[in-house]
């Protein structure tokens, strides 16, 4: 007879870090629920939260190593795994030089306490300039702002959701993302709060999105012109003399560069390009400028296309010209009390101290965009990467035309995973090592605290103990890293090994704590299982800028230069038909496609397009299209629907799992198609190299 008993811990699978009660019977999770005393998520959870018993108990999440022989993989030893996977690694980089070695890591990275505080030693390890993560293909143009603006990559203002009176999104479906670079659990409750205090929520997106139907108004865009919009409504504030810093303008520096560079961008000088008409965009200026409070709050749609980093840009100038920077309701900055912003030793970040050897794009934080691996793999020459390292992620499926990708996977002479599955990408592999899943784990939030709307702090102790035979990510980083020729030499690979397994990740999260600028001890956080509260976000300028004028950077060269791009533009061809990507609330990158709870039900993997769209290519709802592009071709069916703006189509993120090889039977059931199967690696933010996947022009045609 086993009893049920229950732990409190945080969901790890999004950015919204919900607090859970998980009730464990027999040493297994057997139910999920929210957990009311969260000070952050107040009881919230999606249904992403209940797929965590899914992942724990999924018969296709690897337990054990495994190594390819052939074609096949074989379970193996970890032992024989890391010996072997370090034995390659050392073999290629004494070979070819440590640039032979790539690496690229996923967006779970951030989710996980142990890849944080022991993954870099790894990364640094191997001594590598050939670094590549989800990051140039997300929110690299949020860190690219807040470096020049601000002085530090992590500076990322977050919107006071829960105390402004205007809240204008763009780009953004916090409905079905719960706040990306907003962690925000409850969003919806927040919203409503906005309206409920008499205020408005706004917005831009070309899609009716389930956020646009909440919200007091919506206006499409064309897909790609965010930062026209925000150029025009900047001209605005200038023309009409509502330009009113407040407290921020001490502490401000010249204004008149930008002002000078947004003449040429009045509202009746873009509405054709944008796509809404001169008095609306003139209005949408007036409201944010007039609003008690406002945020402007651009996300993943304004980041991902050719003007990615004067999107985040022109929106920052924008928060700062309305005074609405570092004010209660306007866009604020965090405390957390693991500081990583004001933790010393720490980099701010850095950019264009290198650039990549083929296409000689620059780097940012150390990492060349993802849109240039393929290009490093596939051209001969000095430096020319022929082993790769992927740890929590699937390029194959997230980043621009992956099935070219896919082809050069399969060329590599070695390919090391750190994985629970075999997934597009990780069926490359030589070595698969599987770490342990969420509720095994330890789990604190170093960086989503840094973007939450509220500050918080959560330890979460592992809910179930992992099997003797498993190991976390953490071990696996020191494993791995004591067998690497190129580790720092202080100590014998046995007492590193040692020093290892005693510094845990708990043990250096109390340290951070220990530093930070609250009065929270790790055991504090372990008697308190849901949570402290820190309280409400605070003005914190001028005294949290890192830039060194001391003030905001309002002017920086790079942004300056780039507008001359940006009115170019302005000249530029409409395409007859363009693509963009569509967030699902169910679904959170690729790999929790193979989660039963969440897949079940119709098929989501559609081309979602506008009636007009569909009638004159005679496509009726339900009907299969070829969707081509420059860079590739699917057939999927068609959702006919006038949530889409004309001349716009819309895939979900993730699918594709039709490769031979995968282990994953719930999403290969429902493979859909893959978008990156259409977006090119051609099409870039020139400024900041951030993938530029949303607007692909495509056309569609009807399957006979």
């Amino acid at each position: 007879m086993t009893t049920t008993t229950t732990k409190k811990s945080t969901c790890a699978l999004c950015e919204a870090m919900c607090g859970i009660v998980v009730s464990v019977d027999g040493g297994r999770a057997v139910g999920v629920k929210g957990d009311d005393d969260d000070p952050l998520s107040r009881g919230h959870i999606c249904p992403k939260a209940t797929a965590l018993l899914d992942l724990e108990d999924d018969p296709d999440r690897l337990v054990r190593p495994l190594r390819k022989y052939g074609s096949e993989f074989r379970e193996v030893s970890w032992e024989e795994a890391f010996d072997f996977a370090a034995h390659q690694l050392n073999t290629i980089s004494r070979r070819h030089g440590a640039n032979a070695i790539g690496l690229y890591q996923g967006n779970p990275t951030v989710h996980s306490l142990g890849a944080m505080t022991h993954g870099q030693a790894f990364v640094r390890a191997l001594k590598t300039k050939n670094r590549f993560s989800a990051t140039s293909a997300d929110q690299l143009p949020h860190m690219f702002a807040a470096l020049h603006m601000f002085g530090h990559q992590f500076l990322v203002p977050i919107p006071d959701v829960d105390r402004t009176q205007h809240l204008l999104i763009l780009g953004a479906n916090p409905l079905a993302s719960n706040g990306s670079l907003m962690s925000a659990p409850g969003i919806k409750r927040r919203l409503r709060g906005i309206q409920r205090r008499g205020g408005r929520v706004v917005v831009i997106d070309p899609r009716r999105t389930e956020t646009a139907d909440l919200a007091d108004a919506h206006h499409f865009i064309r897909p790609g012109q965010d930062a026209l919009l925000l150029a025009a409504m900047v001209q605005v504030l200038f023309a009409d003399n509502l330009v009113a810093m407040g407290r921020l303008e001490p502490f401000v520096d010249d204004v008149d560069p930008i002002r000078q560079k947004v003449q040429p961008f009045a509202p009746e000088n873009v509405a054709n390009a944008v796509g809404i008409a001169p008095d609306v965009i003139r209005q949408l200026a007036h409201d944010v400028a007039q609003a008690e409070s406002a945020a402007v709050y651009p996300r993943f749609g304004v980041c991902t296309n050719a003007f990615g980093g004067l999107g985040l840009y022109l929106a920052t100038v924008l928060n700062v010209l309305t005074g609405n920077l570092d004010r209660e309701g306007g866009v604020m900055f965090t405390l957390p009390a693991v500081d990583v912003v004001g933790l010393k030793g720490a980099t701010a970040g850095h950019f264009a101290r290198r650039h990549s050897r083929v296409e000689g794009l620059p780097e940012f934080g150390g990492e060349f965009p993802v849109s240039t691996m393929t290009a490093e793999m596939t051209t001969p020459g000095d430096g020319q990467i022929r082993a790769l390292v992927t740890q929590a992620g699937n390029p194959v499926l997230s980043t621009p035309s992956g099935h070219v990708l896919d082809d050069a996977l399969a060329n590599l002479e070695f390919m090391l995973s750190i994985d629970f599955y075999v997934n597009e990408t990780t069926r490359h592999a030589d070595v698969i090592l599987p770490p342990t899943p969420p509720l095994q784990r330890d789990h604190y939030d170093m960086i989503f605290h840094v973007l939450a709307v509220q500050n918080t702090a959560k330890f979460a102790p592992a809910v179930v103990d992992k099997p003797t035979d498993a190991k976390h990510d953490w071990e696996i980083f020191g494993e791995l890293t004591s067998r690497l020729d190129s580790k720092p030499k202080l100590v014998p690979a046995p007492v590193a090994r040692l020093l290892a397994k005693q510094m845990t990740p708990q043990r250096i999260m109390a340290m951070g704590l220990k530093r930070g600028p609250h009065d929270v001890t790790m055991k504090q956080l372990l008697q308190n299982e849901s949570g402290v509260d820190l309280g409400p976000l605070t003005s914190l300028l001028p005294g949290r800028l890192q830039t060194r004028s001391g003030q905001i950077e309002m002017c920086p060269d790079v942004f300056l230069d780039d507008m001359d791009r940006l009115q170019a533009s302005l000249d530029d061809d409409v395409p007859e038909l363009v693509l963009i990507g569509r967030r699902q609330l169910r679904s959170n990158n690729s790999w929790l496609h193979n989660s039963k709870r969440l897949m079940k039900g119709k098929n989501r993997c559609t081309l979602r397009m506008h009636p007009d769209d569909a009638a004159a290519r005679d496509v009726d709802d339900g009907d299969v299209v070829k969707v081509r592009s420059d860079a590739g071709q699917v057939d999927v069916h068609v959702d006919v629907s006038d949530e889409m703006m004309p001349g716009v189509v819309s895939l979900p993120h993730g699918f594709g799992h039709t490769k031979k090889g995968i282990r994953l039977e719930v999403a290969a059931a429902k493979p859909g198609v893959s978008i990156n199967d259409l977006t090119s690696t051609s099409r870039t933010d020139a400024l900041t190299g951030n993938a530029a996947f949303s607007g692909e022009p495509v056309k569609v045609a009807k399957v006979k």
